[in-house]
């Protein structure tokens, strides 16, 4: 059950940045990597949703915490403009 723990883990980890600007990358497969920019807007139980704003359009992306686990996806938290407090997410620690 330590799978569920580090699930847990990651929530929480997460949960202080709810509203905070974060860059996403998602590894697409075949060596392709795409890089977005958006706002970690909702935590739930099983998954979590990130605001993307790109070309005028305003998309709802849903993860789940296991996303970040397996690193199918990168979380970096942008904690101030000049971006000398960024953090990037990465289990097991």
């Amino acid at each position: 059950m330590a799978g569920k723990n580090v699930l847990a883990e990651i929530k929480a980890d997460l949960e202080p940045h709810l509203g905070s600007k974060v860059i996403l990358k998602s590894n697409r497969g075949r060596n392709k990597i795409v890089e977005r920019e958006g706002v970690l807007e909702q935590l739930f139980p099983n998954i979590f949703i990130i605001k993307l704003e790109e070309r005028r359009i305003t998309r709802r992306v849903s993860f789940n915490y296991a996303d970040v686990l397996t690193e199918a996806i990168e979380i970096t938290v942008c904690n101030s403009e000049n971006n000398n407090n960024n953090f990037t997410l990465r289990y097991p620690k």
